[in-house]
């Protein structure tokens, strides 16, 4: 779970620095930036597994393998910044497990991460841009357990916070960085043994992508997989609409495969009627028409297929349900899921929705989520974060969960340009811990942007109706004056 991400120097961040709770949502215009931040979460994340190069060709806009690394850096007039610098706080798992089936256990499960990546010019090559990420430093370190209170700001419960964050350490480091000579060094768990020490001058990828050794490191093991945990979902109609093969996985992918095949284990886990009922009930609330919804296992052809039935008795393949429909029924699934823990982010929600059930995907992401008010292992720990331009979906937020995004002017002596600006709502949890609130007119203008004008000799639009206009209190009657 990230509960605070600090990020600076990267595309259009700069000294950005967001609390999460278990569920958030940021909201705001086109070009500002949200986007950059859900890449500076996936980025994370994709170099916990892959090599330096390929992660940052993997990210969005980063121009793939032939692209300029500069592009990820933040650029100022003519110049780009000469590191980029990462701060993560999260909860991870108590235990998971490495890629030879073996169990880590986590020594602590509150830890801080940071890392801080330069870029070196290409050399011998002809080529005049970048060519290559280098690691500047990369540290792994505990916050004590007696201190969790005072960095997880969000509302919760004593007994939940106690319940995820466990263990002790003496020792502050799993990893370590002499920066002056660049040496990285990785610290053991369970023993005071001398370190391990590398170079990072020519580190291909992270320690921590490099790290899979859960006898002597093993909560190194267990941070890597919270961080490959966190997932960017980008549901894809086609992969939604796709029945599966016997064969195949049995977890929803992060664009949407094996919709079926993760529905028919969740059924075949025990209590297939009340699986699918809960199924049904929950697509019920954003489309109304549903009478089932279940998984055919054909035998001859080893496929699965989902179906939807309707209340007069026609019966749907996900093949022939609509872009909405499906986004919705698959996170549904996921919601009821419990091997489906870390951080989901989904970027416009409210895409395929119809406006007035916008409030059915709110309460089902709001449900995806952990609570922490509650303590029960049937409580996954999970998280989710949106983004949005829709002030539809911001209305219908709880407001301790929506964060403003919005442009920042870099001071000339900064080299100037824009960046991205994060704040809240006044009295907010996020206030509290010193976020910075949104003024009350940012809001409203949020909220109900003004009229436009009507183009000289355009067709009348349907807000130019004056009976419309007066019931959504744009203009006064004249008796009411």
């Amino acid at each position: 779970m990230l509960t605070r991400l600090k990020v600076s120097g990267f595309k259009n961040l700069l000294d950005v620095d967001v609390r999460f709770g278990p569920f958030t949502c940021i909201a705001g215009p086109n070009g500002v930036g949200k986007s950059n931040l859900m890449d500076a979460i996936r980025f994370l994340s994709l170099l916990s597994s892959e090599s330096l190069m390929d992660a940052a060709a993997a990210v969005r806009e980063s121009g793939g393998r032939g692209g300029d690394i500069r592009n990820l850096f933040y650029n100022f007039g003519q110049q780009t910044s000469p590191r980029m610098d990462f701060e993560v706080e999260m909860i991870v798992p108590q235990a998971a497990t490495d890629d030879f089936g073996q169990t880590a256990r986590a020594t602590i499960t509150f830890l801080r991460y940071s890392l801080s990546l330069g870029w070196t010019p290409s050399t011998g090559n002809g080529r005049h841009g970048p060519d290559r990420l280098v690691i500047l430093k990369e540290e792994l370190t505990h916050i004590p357990r007696g201190e969790a209170s005072s960095y997880l700001r969000f509302p919760h419960q004593p007994a939940w916070r106690r319940s995820v964050v466990t263990g002790a350490r003496r020792s502050p480091y799993f990893i370590s960085t002499d920066e002056n000579d660049r040496r990285i060094k990785i610290h053991q768990d369970m023993s005071s043994g001398r370190p391990l020490v590398v170079s990072a001058e020519q580190l291909p990828r992270t320690i921590l992508a490099a790290t899979n050794n859960a006898s002597d490191r093993p909560t190194i093991v267990v941070a890597r997989r919270e961080f490959q945990s966190w997932r960017q979902l980008q549901l894809e109609p086609s992969a939604l609409r796709r029945p599966d093969e016997f064969r195949d996985p049995q977890i929803l992918s992060q664009n949407g495969k094996h919709m079926p095949a993760t529905l028919h284990r969740l059924a075949s886990m025990g209590e297939e009627e009340r699986v699918y009922t809960r199924i049904a009930n929950r697509l019920a609330e954003l489309v109304g028409n549903v009478r089932t919804v279940e998984v055919d296992r054909d035998d001859t052809r080893e496929l699965l297929t989902l179906y939807l039935t309707q209340i007069d008795g026609t019966r749907l393949p996900a093949s022939a349900l609509s872009d909405g429909t499906l986004r919705f029924l698959a996170l549904s699934i996921l919601e009821l899921d419990p091997e489906s823990t870390g951080l989901v982010c989904l970027e416009e929600p409210e895409n395929g929705i119809h406006p007035m059930r916008i409030p059915a995907m709110i309460d089902l992401l709001g449900d995806l989520a952990v609570d922490p008010k509650v303590e029960d292992e049937a409580n996954p720990l999970r998280q989710v974060i949106v983004n949005t331009h829709s002030p539809l979906v911001v209305k219908q937020c709880s407001e301790d969960s929506v964060v403003f995004a919005h442009t920042l002017k870099v001071p000339a002596s900064r080299g100037g340009g824009s960046v991205l600006g994060l704040s809240c709502l006044p009295g907010t949890w996020r206030d509290k811990a010193g976020m910075g609130s949104v003024g009350l007119g940012t809001v409203v203008n949020y909220l109900e942007p003004a009229l436009r004008e009507p183009s000289p000799g355009a067709p009348r639009r349907v807000i130019d109706r004056r009976e419309l206009q007066l019931a959504l209190g744009f203009v006064q009657d004249s008796a009411e004056r």
